[in-house]
């Protein structure tokens, strides 16, 4: 990928909670040449996005005092042409829906990376040089595990009730549950 330039310089905007994600996103968007910025909440991502206008920006869907899809809604009244990705550890098909109704252009789930990111914001046309094949699709074993863990976290850890809306045994549950993650 060609670089750019000290007044081209591309400025991605992270709007992230998870303090780990958020300072490696910066460090590795810094070493790819370009402007990175970071944001805890959504009066931060509103004022940073007035003051640099981003190309590319990342948001957490689940924050601890907002909604990404409220922030989504807000950096996308501020600049319409700025590529926003959903990054969430508990994806599903409808927050999916909600997030591109309020502006998102692309949804990923957790642990997403720099070229993860940077594949998607390729695909939509830009930056050269995309290859559709190197875009990663998740396993279903890795959608599944996902999922099991969105559930796990809406009833607090609680492995008995959510078996039983996963329509699993408590047992099968924990089997799945002891296994590691699958990669994508």
């Amino acid at each position: 990928m060609p670089q750019h330039d000290e007044m081209e310089k591309r400025t991605i905007l992270i709007v992230d909670d998870d303090e780990r994600l958020r300072t490696a996103l910066v460090r590795a968007f810094r070493l790819r040449g370009w402007e990175a910025l970071a944001a805890v909440s959504k009066d931060e991502a509103t004022r940073l996005a007035e003051e640099s206008s981003p190309d590319l920006v990342t948001v957490d869907l689940r924050m601890p005092d907002e909604n990404g899809l409220n922030i989504v809604r807000q950096l996308r009244e501020l600049d319409s042409t700025t590529f926003i990705t959903v990054l969430t550890g508990y994806g599903s098909i409808a927050t999916a829906m909600d997030a591109i109704k309020l502006g998102a252009d692309h949804y990923m789930s957790k642990p997403a990376d720099a070229d993860q990111i940077l594949a998607a914001f390729e695909s939509a046309g830009n930056v050269q040089s995309a290859d559709k094949d190197d875009i990663p699709v998740p396993s279903l074993a890795r959608v599944e595990w996902e999922h099991i863990q969105r559930v796990l976290t809406d009833f607090n850890g609680n492995i008995s009730q959510a078996a039983k809306k996963l329509g699993l045994h408590r047992r099968s549950l924990q089997r799945k549950l002891s296994k590691f993650p699958p990669r994508t």
